[in-house]
């Protein structure tokens, strides 16, 4: 159950036993389970028994979230979790990013139901695995040590986790990268820093996504960044429009630092 919006995720290796002929028995499922079974009969989820629920299932998450740092570590990657609502420019980022890095990166790729966003990068010669999430509104731990099987990490130097489009749940989950990065795009009005305040306290750079749109929107940029550094002073900001080279470079910029910083 996510402990945001109480959607029921069951045992995540029933989404994905078509998928894979291994199936990890991790022991998340009775949590889950168990978790399922407190919202039925509790729809109200406030309740001591749903709260230890959601505690051990995050407890569980975060111990797989460290098990997952450490598979990262010893390859010397740098993990990226990507967030962002659906539509703000995630696939579309890494697909300008692919030209101009001097790095090599994969991308574990969160989506409900399809391999689109997966199937994109791959035509633009980018390693992705796809992770069906299901019902699940966020991919967690459990999920990218399942696609990290299937990433050839010891060639890589970034691992990119593209999460499911939702600006409420994934920023509860630690996935085991080092590095959030949330965008926002210029379409999508003012004020979702204000509205969804968890997700960009999580953000170790906030990028404002489609600034190219802005003199089409009634949109106080310079608002949006002071809300943003209210809620986290520290955090970094790039504007990037996928029509301006130099934008880019900035977040390629930005994430060799934080590679020479580690």
């Amino acid at each position: 159950m996510c402990k945001d919006c109480g959607c029921s995720i069951t045992d995540h290796h029933h989404h994905h036993s078509h998928e894979h002929s291994h199936d990890h028995s991790h022991s998340d499922s009775a949590s889950h389970q168990a978790a399922h079974e407190t919202l039925h009969h509790n729809p109200q989820l406030n309740d001591s028994k749903t709260v230890a629920v959601i505690k051990k299932i995050l407890d569980k998450n975060d111990h797989e979230a460290a098990h997952n740092r450490a598979h990262f570590d010893k390859q010397n990657v740098l993990g990226i979790n990507l967030m962002s609502s659906p539509g703000s420019g995630k696939t579309t980022l890494l697909e300008h990013l692919a030209p101009l890095v001097d790095f090599k990166f994969g991308v574990v790729e969160g989506d409900l139901e399809t391999n689109k966003d997966a199937d994109r990068l791959k035509a633009k010669g980018i390693k992705a695995v796809q992770i069906q999430t299901g019902s699940a509104c966020h991919l967690d731990a459990f999920m990218v040590h399942k696609g990290l099987h299937d990433m050839p990490l010891e060639d890589l130097d970034v691992c990119f986790v593209e999460n499911v489009g939702n600006l409420v749940c994934p920023a509860s989950y630690d996935v085991g990268t080092h590095l959030n990065i949330v965008l926002v795009s210029v379409p999508e009005g003012e004020d979702k820093i204000a509205k969804y305040p968890v997700m960009f306290r999580t953000a170790d750079l906030i990028l404002f996504t489609k600034v190219d749109l802005l003199p089409y929107f009634e949109y106080d940029l310079e608002k949006e960044k002071e809300c943003a550094r209210k809620l986290k002073p520290s955090v970094d900001i790039l504007e990037v429009s996928t029509k301006d080279e130099d934008s880019l470079k900035a977040v390629v910029e930005w994430i060799n630092f934080k590679r020479k910083m580690r």
